[in-house]
């Protein structure tokens, strides 16, 4: 009878620590998958997007990330990877269909061709443009979507 019962503790434990494992990194990767910046293009419009942010090393700008209605299976697209680590964030976005784009206050650097430019100081010395971004305060959350949408839909 005891080794019965050794037997059946052993299996016991063995599926109830698979069990937790499997239900533990199932939680985690969820949780880790979501844990991004995202941009979602509610317009009816091709669009640019180029993102600021203060990181590690200071200020940086990203660009370009271009949605299409027509040709993107999803509307929405990873600006950054992972948790974030800052509360604000800059977007700046052009519209390319139909004229006109979403910006602010925020002067950072752009160029027109990709890229990823250190600093947000004398930008048109060091051969940039300097363009106004609009501020997106995610309330220090680790995951944060940013809709942009028509102007005619109330949105940002």
């Amino acid at each position: 009878m005891k080794k019965i019962s050794c037997t059946f503790y052993t299996l016991f434990h063995t599926i109830l620590v698979t069990v937790v494992l499997t239900f533990g990194l199932t939680i985690f990767s969820t949780s880790q998958s979501y844990a991004d910046l995202r941009l979602c293009n509610q317009t009816e419009s091709r669009i640019s997007v180029a993102i600021g942010y203060k990181g590690e090393e200071g200020w940086r700008s990203e660009g370009w990330w271009n949605f299409d209605p027509d040709n993107d299976d999803d509307a929405c697209k990873i600006l950054l990877l992972g948790p974030l680590k800052s509360r604000f964030y800059y977007i700046y976005a052009i519209d390319i269909t139909s004229g006109g784009e979403w910006g602010g206050e925020a002067r950072l650097c752009t160029r027109q061709k990709e890229f990823i430019i250190n600093g947000n100081n004398e930008c048109i010395v060091r051969g940039y443009e300097q363009t106004g971004f609009f501020e997106v305060d995610t309330g220090k959350q680790k995951s944060w979507t940013i809709r942009l949408t028509d102007p005619d839909k109330n949105g940002q």
